[in-house]
Formats: C-alpha cells, sequence, structure tokens
C-alpha cells in the first residue's frame, strides 16, 4: 500500500554522520519514497544527500537532493522555492537536523555551544517552518514533522540540548494552534536512545569503548532492554504524515521503548 502517493516530501537532514548503522533522516526519506512520495532531500552534505538518494532509487522510489545549510535564513526559503519550482507544492516537512555538541551542564555551558545549539535546533526550524508554512496554508493542507527528544521531558546533563529540545515541542505546539483552521497538521516525535551514527559515533569518537557504551543504552530501555533504531523513528513519521493521522495535530510522540513512561 502506498501511504505516500503523490505525496511531496521534504526532509530536512536526509543525510547522516557515518557510522555502521543508519540515521534518522536517512531512514525516514527512504521510508517515505518506499511509500509512494516524491522526496526533497535536502543536508548540507551534498555526498550523503546523494547518498541516500541512491538508496531510494534501489528501492525503486523518486526524489532529488538540494544542497543547503538551515542555520541560513535565506538558504531556508530556498528549500520551499526549490521544492514547488520542482514539484508544484509541498505536502510533508520533516524537519531532522539537531545537535547537542559540546553541550554540558548549567555552570558550565558557554554562550557560544547555547548559541550554536539553539540556532540549529530550533532558530533552523523555524526558518524552515515560516517559508513552508504559506505554501502549506493556501494549498489548503500539509503536515509538519519535528524530531525533538525525550530529553525535553526527562532528566539530562546536557542544559542546551534539553532547553532547545522543550522549546521545540512548544514551537510545535504553536504551529499546529495557529494552523490548524488552514488545515495544516504539525507534530513532534521525541526518540528516546537510540542507535543511530548520531548517538554512537560522536562518544567512540572521543574514547568510549562501542560495545560497553551500547550495553549502557540497551539496559536503560524498558522495552526488552534495546535502544531503537532510526526505522522506529522512520515508521512513526510515515504515520504522522499519512492520511491515517489525518485528525492529529499538536501532539508530541514519545519514540522511547517505554522511557519517557518512567517519569514520576
Amino acid at each position: 500500500m502506498d501511504r505516500l502517493a503523490n505525496k511531496i516530501a521534504v526532509v530536512v537532514g536526509a543525510g547522516q554522520t557515518p557510522g555502521a548503522t543508519i540515521g534518522n533522516g536517512r531512514a525516514t526519506a527512504i521510508r517515505f519514497a518506499e511509500e509512494g512520495a516524491k522526496v526533497l532531500l535536502v543536508d548540507r552534505n551534498g555526498e550523503s544527500a546523494e547518498q541516500t538518494l541512491a538508496m531510494i532509487h534501489e528501492r525503486g522510489g523518486s526524489g532529488s537532493v538540494l544542497v543547503a545549510q538551515v542555520t541560513d535564513e535565506a538558504q531556508c526559503k530556498s528549500i520551499t522555492d526549490t521544492c514547488v519550482e520542482r514539484y508544484g507544492r509541498m505536502d510533508i516537512l520533516h524537519n531532522n537536523v539537531g545537535i547537542g555538541t559540546h553541550d554540558s551542564g548549567p555552570t558550565s555551558i558557554t554562550e557560544e555551544v547555547w548559541d550554536q545549539i539553539f540556532n540549529v535546533n530550533l532558530k533552523a526550524i523555524m526558518f524552515t517552518c515560516k517559508y513552508a508554512l504559506p505554501v502549506m496554508r493556501k494549498q489548503g493542507f500539509g503536515c509538519i514533522i519535528n524530531i525533538s527528544s525525550i530529553a525535553a521531558i526527562c532528566e539530562v546533563g546536557l542544559v542546551s540540548y534539553k532547553a532547545s529540545k522543550a522549546a521545540l515541542n512548544a514551537y510545535t505546539h504553536s504551529l499546529a494552534t495557529g494552523s490548524a483552521k488552514f488545515g495544516v497538521r504539525a507534530n513532534v516525535i521525541m526518540p528516546g536512545l537510540m542507535n543511530t551514527p548520531m548517538a554512537i559515533e560522536g562518544y567512540v569518537a572521543a574514547g568510549h569503548d562501542r560495545d560497553a557504551l551500547i550495553a549502557r543504552r540497551n539496559a536503560s530501555v524498558p522495552l526488552g532492554n534495546v535502544m531503537g533504531s532510526a526505522w522506529d523513528v522512520a515508521n512513526a513519521a510515515l504515520f504522522l504524515a499519512s492520511d491515517e493521522a489525518k485528525f492529529i495535530t499538536g501532539v508530541c510522540l514519545p519514540v522511547d521503548g517505554g522511557q519517557s513512561a518512567l517519569i514520576g
């Protein structure tokens, strides 16, 4: 069944950090294409986005690549402009870009790191939505999916990452309530501990033992004591993007093996 047949989707962050597993953005782009969407693959790393496109073509899907730096407002405008120019409209905007690089606790965080994390995790998404919304509102339909994190609601030591993801949840709520009358839906996915390159490779590069790191993360997950994969996030995004979720807006959906359910 083509659950996204004839849909036009934009996946921002459709490349990924190098690693043995697959990242959330790449997996989501592939799932969208497998279900019939034409996908505009946006990433600052054109080579990585082209690799995603090759995987889509191998599966019989369709798409194209746009290289863009989403912390730049003009380049975010070009995402919408390019999508409309190539495909005539924009049905789905999936924002997958996020970082936690050099984050720390509240007494050691620097202004530079705080600003960098908020620029990527919140401002960039504000920019992409700013230019996508007028198109979607004019169409009378559209779906925005923003990738947050259970860090927004769970205890973590990374103060900038947590605060930016909590702000993203609030921002998406505002999108949902403000755009409902135009037929535009906006929802958040909050991944938990995932076995993705972004989640694992940075720690390994910093000297952590890979097997021990994976074992610790697995042990923290209530459901089966094993991390999720990018396909779990991609399948949640597919549901929210599809007409099966046409009456769902303004939700923050945990995809975390029950970790956030432990709160309280």
